[in-house]
């Protein structure tokens, strides 16, 4: 009995998967916000226009242009930070990227909600996913809210992959216990770290309010040596001079070109404008390191720790259609994460490229038709581009 008692202390809590939805079952897990009613679109269950794997593949999409488009989930069970391990995971599908696409595909997680009317005013507790537009932007997003201020990571987690690459992509998330943060792009770190240190949560130590520089510190290391004089003169040396070489030409005409002058060349005596030698300043002190002392507001056992996340969504501003979202996962277990991976992402990109490539043979133009009219592409699903909300910065509504 005693040996079972200590097994069971000694033995690793059990994993939880808080939310996680294949899409198998079309979207009978989400719930569509009308959040600016006559301005909302619709989203559509779908593998898209071209994919290798159309079960695989299936996921949720938007379907309209300058639209906002807002759909949540709640989750199985609540999420938290405090004291396991979080991962958030998911893939993106940008079908319809070309160079001049701006938008993002981030989720959100969110402690309280009404799904019915879920949109940007609504306060989230993680952002996470990619922020794309044209060429300025190519980024992986990744915001914490901390007391009621969404803090931007203080460096961009760039996106390395082609600027015109459509395929599918996953995106990871894995926070630790400890503070400590990683950030995979189809399985490979692209960040790591320290939260404290990435993102503008409060420092252990602050600069001291009561302290300032002193008024007689000198912190200039070099100064003009005072020995040196300008020679007398100096500035009356003028830059150019007549070539004293030059003749006048033999057909000049003073009456008709004028009194000849010799042409100008560059002064070999003229040196630019008088400058002193520099010297080390005797008076140096060194730069003045303000000090510091403990920051009342460090509670680095509060940064990023939510301990009741119980919804899952997608808010976008969309331009135009054409972004598929799938394998949405949210769990506490690194390993089934790696799992699912396998089960579902490896199969999505396995022959994608070739399936894009054989579906752009069929997007030939059609003949012209005797009105003289160009035939263009036959549309495809989902529209010709697509963009979301462009950027957090770009909405302001978050942030």
């Amino acid at each position: 009995m005693r040996t079972l008692f200590f097994a069971l202390l000694v033995s690793p809590a059990a994993s939880t998967i808080f939310f996680e939805d294949r899409f198998t079952n079309g979207m009978d897990k989400w719930v569509l916000s009308d959040w600016k009613s006559g301005d909302m679109g619709t989203w559509t269950h779908t593998s898209g226009a071209w994919y290798s794997n159309e079960a695989e593949s299936k996921g949720i999409a938007t379907t309209s242009e300058f639209k906002h488009h807002a759909i949540s989930a709640k989750m199985d069970s609540a999420a938290s930070t405090i004291g396991k391990p979080l991962v958030v995971q998911f893939s993106v599908k940008h079908e319809k990227k070309d160079y001049s696409f701006c938008g993002g595909g981030y989720v959100k997680l969110l402690s309280k909600l009404n799904q019915a009317k879920f949109g940007g005013d609504d306060e989230y507790a993680i952002m996470f996913g990619p922020d794309l537009c044209g060429y300025d932007v190519s980024r992986i997003h990744l915001i914490f809210n901390h007391e009621g201020q969404n803090l931007l990571k203080d460096e961009d987690i760039k996106l390395d992959y082609d600027d015109k690459n459509e395929f599918t992509h996953l995106y990871t998330l894995i926070l630790e216990a400890d503070g400590s943060y990683q950030v995979l792009l189809d399985e490979k770190e692209k960040a790591s770290g320290k939260i404290e240190a990435d993102w503008a949560f409060p420092k252990k130590d602050i600069k001291d309010p009561s302290k300032s520089k002193p008024a007689d510190w000198v912190d200039t290391k070099k100064i003009a040596d005072p020995s040196e004089v300008k020679p007398e003169g100096y500035d009356e040396i003028p830059r150019e001079i007549a070539d004293a070489t030059a003749e006048k030409p033999s057909d000049w005409d003073d009456e008709d070109d004028g009194k000849w002058e010799p042409p100008m060349i560059e002064n070999p005596a003229y040196k630019g404008e008088w400058k002193p030698t520099m010297i080390d300043n005797p008076a140096y002190k060194g730069e003045w390191v303000h000090p510091t002392i403990p920051n009342p507001a460090y509670s680095p056992e509060k940064y990023a720790k939510y301990d009741s996340l119980n919804y899952v969504g997608f808010e976008l501003w969309t331009v135009n259609p054409g972004s598929i979202f799938d394998n949405v996962l949210v769990t506490d277990d690194k390993d089934y994460a790696k799992k699912a991976a396998a089960e579902t992402f490896a199969k999505i990109v396995a022959g994608e490229k070739e399936a894009k490539d054989e579906w752009k043979k069929t997007q030939a133009p059609e003949p012209e038709e005797s009105g003289g009219e160009d035939g263009g592409d036959a549309p495809s699903e989902g529209g010709d581009a697509w963009g979301d909300e462009g950027g957090e910065e770009d909405k302001h509504d978050e942030l």
